[in-house]
C-alpha cells in the first residue's frame, strides 16, 4: 500500500516550458543586477564562494556571474545556482511579476492525495526555495501546506540510487510504500533500483517513455 508520494516537477506537476522559457530566462535577465545589489549578503555570498570553488579558482563578482550564466546555458544542476536562482525568483514573485505554473489537474489531485492521508513530497533538482516559490504562488492558491517535506540536490543527484534511499530514510517509510513520479526514465530507474514504486507522466511531447515503468498521461491516470 502506497503511503506518501514524492514527485518531481518538470513535466510532472508543472510544465517544462514554464520552467526553461519562463524561469531561466528572467533569473538570468535579473543575474547580475541582482549579484551586484545583493553580494555582501551572507546567504549570496556563500553561494558566489561555492561557484569559485567549484570552478577552482578565484573570481571577481562578474566572473562568478559569466560562470553562472554559462551554468544556466548548459542547465547545470549545481547547487549554488539553483540556491540563487531560487533567491532572484523569491523577488520576482513578491514583485507579481511571476506566477507558478502547475497544470490544472495538478491542485485537484494534490488535494485528493493529502485527503486521502498520503504525504506528499517534492524531489526537485530546482532549490527547495523554488520549489516552495513555485507551489505557493499559483493560480489555484498556495498549494504548499499540502506537501510535507521537499528535497533538492543536497540530498544527491536525481539519477543517483542513493538520493532515494535517503529520501525514503528521511520519510521514515518502507520504501516500497513511496511511490515516486517523474516524467524522466533515467530518474525512475534509479528509484526502482532503491525500491520505490514508480510512475513516469508523459504530459510533454519532450517526454521518452521508459516502458518498464507504469505511465500517466496526467494525475488522474496515477494508481495509488
Amino acid at each position: 500500500m502506497i503511503k506518501a508520494i514524492v514527485t518531481d516537477i518538470e513535466g510532472t506537476t508543472s510544465s517544462i516550458d514554464f520552467v526553461h522559457q519562463t524561469l531561466f530566462p528572467y533569473a538570468k535577465a535579473h543575474l547580475r543586477s541582482f549579484l551586484r545589489a545583493q553580494a555582501r549578503r551572507p546567504e549570496v555570498a556563500v553561494q558566489v564562494h561555492a561557484v569559485a570553488e567549484a570552478e577552482g579558482r578565484q573570481l571577481t563578482l562578474e566572473d562568478a556571474a559569466d560562470v553562472l550564466e554559462r551554468w544556466i546555458a548548459e542547465d547545470r544542476k549545481a547547487t549554488p545556482l539553483k540556491a540563487l536562482q531560487g533567491m532572484i525568483w523569491a523577488q520576482g514573485y513578491a514583485a507579481g511579476e511571476l506566477e507558478g505554473h502547475v497544470y490544472p489537474d495538478t491542485p485537484d489531485y494534490l488535494r485528493r492525495w493529502h485527503a486521502q492521508g498520503l504525504g506528499l513530497y517534492v524531489y526537485s533538482s530546482g532549490s527547495v526555495e523554488a520549489q516552495q516559490l513555485i507551489f505557493g504562488h499559483t493560480a489555484y492558491g498556495d498549494l504548499t501546506p499540502l506537501f510535507s517535506g521537499y528535497f533538492d540536490t543536497r540530498i544527491g543527484g536525481k539519477r543517483e540510487v542513493a538520493s532515494y534511499r535517503h529520501i525514503v530514510a528521511e520519510i521514515g517509510l518502507p520504501a516500497g510504500e513511496v511511490l515516486f513520479l517523474s516524467d524522466i526514465g533515467e530518474e525512475l530507474d534509479a528509484a526502482r533500483e532503491a525500491g520505490l514504486a514508480t510512475t513516469q507522466l508523459l504530459r510533454d511531447a519532450q517526454a521518452k517513455a521508459f516502458p518498464q515503468h507504469p505511465s500517466a498521461r496526467d494525475f488522474s491516470e496515477v494508481r495509488v
